[in-house]
């Protein structure tokens, strides 16, 4: 579980607490604090899972308790006002002066295809990097490189409105959709901003993503990014709504066409290309060994995935719905994750593209994710949606994050993260299936709520009963460790026992239905 456990209800629970937080611009309570420490950045830590070391930011608040709390009194939260005095307390309580030291951790430079990069955190190719001023303000915030907004010889129109986002209950934004194409803005424009912020900031990685009509426009894109000075060269095979046709997906959903353009793009510079894969697609390694053989040195994934994510039940129109009418369009967001992690696997798994350097996205919103797509074999990472919800600020919580997790992990740098879970990822009949593993019921954190028993009732094996003081009970007899009870447990009552060998009895069910199964393929 990715959530903190602080005890039973009426006790709070600092992540949950700093998720009401709007996180403001100029916030009101950083600017009300009259020490002139920043809760706002304190509660940014905290929801970003960075709850040890996050009172760095009220370093200077040991009597916060006392002095009437102007910060609370000038939060402008629409409902009621955070309570940053408890939620500080409450993580000084859990981490003690690890609460409150400064991030710790090793160097996070990396190198990738030959660029070094002060740490793998690139803004993806979208309308985040779209511009010098934006550009240049993520590279001051601390990113280390950009992959500018796809450039070609074509200037699409774009449609209005052309985002929506979908959530669930509390959650107003798990997963967003766009409409949005490759750069608008001419060719020249765009390739002067790559020369200017080659110019201006030499530390920084400057990445030119090009899409082509033919392989005239791909070779000359690669030719033109090259000179502008850009480090690496992006073949954008993976836009999933583009007006033209052969473009984007329709690109990387076929090999024969990735080879074409990626040898044609390698014939227009010398500087390592990175073919960005589709996700719309069953098996992502085809058109990813195509690109390898005709030239490209690196691979990115995923894209957006395509998608309609919702309708407005009284028009019947799909949002983003333009002048009453819509179409199938780019998914992302941190819905995409699992997707993107199983792609980024069965590329760093795959034989002849083991070596392949990787450059991960999709869902990217904290530290945590960051190490995931890094565990799972990616070098270099890349990060949109989560900028267009929180700010290029959120860099500072990726790189501190990172750092003190390696740290703790004793791990010295981010290439000794890479790759370390892939050996834990195995096919479906290498796993154990002759032991077991029941819920554990937790009464001290349990508030009795019922939705366990509920899901397993209803949506299990019917092995939870429910006792008159509102308890939970399992009954080991038709229990089969699925552990769908503790998925759904709100406040995190349920955890695992102790794995043990499967009772024989149903050890017997399971070998009997197995060979009832064979016998009825026969």
């Amino acid at each position: 579980m990715n959530f903190i456990i602080e005890g039973k209800k009426g006790v709070l629970i600092p992540r949950d607490e700093a998720a009401r937080c709007l996180l403001c611009h100029d916030a009101p309570c950083a600017s009300a604090c009259p020490k002139g420490q920043d809760p706002a950045r304190f509660l940014r830590a905290v929801r970003f899972d960075r709850e040890k070391g996050s009172c760095s930011h009220m370093a200077e608040c040991d009597d916060c308790a006392e002095c009437g709390s102007p910060c609370e009194k000038a939060c402008i939260h629409r409902d009621f006002p955070l309570r940053i005095r408890e939620t500080r307390n409450a993580v000084m309580k859990k981490f003690g002066a690890g609460a409150v030291r400064q991030d710790e951790g090793p160097d996070l430079s990396v190198e990738f295809c030959g660029v070094k990069c002060q740490n793998p955190f690139f803004l993806s190719s979208s309308v985040v990097a779209s511009g010098y001023e934006m550009c240049a303000q993520a590279f001051r915030a601390g990113w280390a490189g950009v992959v500018y907004k796809t450039i070609g010889f074509i200037m699409p129109e774009e449609v209005s409105p052309r985002f929506a986002a979908i959530g669930k209950e509390g959650t107003p934004f798990i997963g967003f959709r766009n409409l949005e194409q490759i750069s608008d803005r001419p060719l020249q424009e765009n390739l002067e901003t790559l020369r200017r912020l080659k110019t201006d900031f030499t530390d920084k990685v400057i990445v030119s993503s090009i899409m082509g009509r033919d392989e005239y426009e791909w070779t000359q894109l690669a030719l033109m990014s090259d000179k502008a000075g850009a480090d690496l060269i992006e073949c954008n095979f993976s836009c999933p709504h583009m007006s033209g046709k052969s473009l984007g997906s329709d690109v990387g959903q076929d090999p024969a066409l990735v080879a074409r353009y990626t040898a044609a793009a390698r014939r227009g510079t010398g500087k390592p290309i990175i073919a960005k894969m589709t996700p719309n697609i069953g098996n992502m390694e085809i058109p990813a060994l195509a690109a390898v053989e005709a030239g490209a040195a690196a691979l990115a994934a995923i894209n957006t995935i395509k998608s309609i994510t919702a309708l407005d039940l009284g028009s019947f129109a799909a949002e983003p719905a333009v002048a009453g009418l819509s179409s199938v369009s780019g998914y992302s967001g941190k819905a995409v994750k699992p997707i993107a992690l199983r792609f980024i696997h069965d590329m760093a798994k795959h034989a002849e593209l083991k070596t392949i350097p990787l450059s991960g996205m999709g869902g990217i919103e904290t530290w945590r994710d960051a190490a995931e797509f890094i565990a799972l074999g990616c070098g270099n990472l890349q990060v949109t949606t989560a900028v267009m919800q929180y700010g290029y600020r959120i860099i500072d919580d990726l790189i501190g994050g990172l750092k003190a997790f390696l740290a703790e992990s004793g791990l010295e740098s981010v290439d000794e993260l890479k790759g370390k879970a892939l050996g834990g990822l195995v096919n479906a009949d290498k796993l154990d299936r002759k032991t077991i593993v029941f819920p554990a019921f937790n009464a001290e954190l349990c508030v009795g709520c019922g939705r366990c028993m509920i899901s397993c009732r209803d949506g299990g094996h019917q092995a939870i009963l429910w006792t008159e003081n509102r308890q939970p009970k399992l009954d080991g007899s038709k229990c089969v460790g699925c552990h769908l009870c503790s998925t759904v447990c709100p406040v995190g009552a349920i955890g695992m026992a102790n794995r043990i060998p499967k009772p024989k009895k149903q050890q017997k069910k399971n070998d009997d239905d197995g060979q009832n199964s064979i016998r009825s393929a026969s």
